[in-house]
């Protein structure tokens, strides 16, 4: 069957095998997340925030990208340990782009620094 004749299958922009988990109890294992998540696919991996930062979330990364679908479309919202769980495909190009904003940003403050330490003016 070719996947012209499956659209609901059809994968959105930026569908990936990764899933991003946030408003996890801070009380959740990995075992209890490989439990739920386990049931829509085989998985590679899952890690936990352990940070302060990090706490109550988790990435989940699937061998395939529809078991990743699969899972989004049926566990955001999803209530577990007193919690709706917010499911999310990961977006690296965001905190990359977050990153290089913050390069430039910096990037800039040294160009100024040196410009007034050896006195050239702005132009």
């Amino acid at each position: 069957m070719s996947v012209a004749a499956r659209p609901a299958n059809k994968l959105p922009p930026g569908a990936n095998r990764i899933l991003f988990v946030k408003n996890l109890n801070y009380t959740i294992t990995g075992e209890d997340l490989y439990d739920l998540f386990g049931r829509y696919g085989t998985i590679r991996q899952i890690r936990l925030g352990n940070e302060q930062k990090t706490r109550g979330t988790a990435f989940v990364v699937y061998d395939d990208v529809m078991d990743a679908k699969n899972a989004l479309d049926h566990l955001n919202g999803f209530h577990l340990q007193e919690r709706y769980i917010v499911v999310l495909y990961h977006m690296p190009t965001r905190q990359e782009a977050a990153a290089q904003k913050a390069e430039l940003e910096q990037r800039e403050r040294e160009l100024q620094r040196l410009k007034e330490e050896h006195n050239i003016p702005n132009e």
